[in-house]
């Protein structure tokens, strides 16, 4: 009998970057998972997506900074986010001691219809 697909294995090796697998494409929708270790965005840049971006934190921790938010916001496992299209956003931090493992849905949704 084959095996399935595992979101946790085998986690790709992050130390020398961030690693993006998409695990699903559909029209209009696509998920990802994204494994860091230690990353964040390069001073000065901003994420600015023509889609809703709705992140669920797997594993580790992140600090992600949203351009309309004065705070930046903390991640634990478990913690989730929807960040509309045209958010300026940033990832401040994210654990350096273990991965850092996200799943990511990218969509035309809601706040990006038209």
């Amino acid at each position: 009998m084959p095996s399935l697909p595992n979101l946790f294995r085998p986690l790709p090796d992050a130390s020398a970057g961030e690693r993006f697998d998409d695990l699903l494409s559909l029209p209009g929708c696509r998920v990802e998972r994204i494994v860091s270790r230690g990353q964040a965005s390069p001073p000065g840049f901003w994420y600015d997506q023509d889609w809703d971006e709705w992140v669920l934190l797997l594993a580790g921790s992140a600090v992600l900074r949203l351009e309309s938010r004065p705070r930046p916001i903390a991640l634990a496992v478990g913690d989730h986010l929807l960040i509309p299209a045209g958010e300026r956003h940033r990832v401040e931090a994210t654990d350096p001691a273990g991965p850092t493992v996200w799943l990511a849905v990218h969509a035309k949704g809601a706040t990006t219809a038209g």
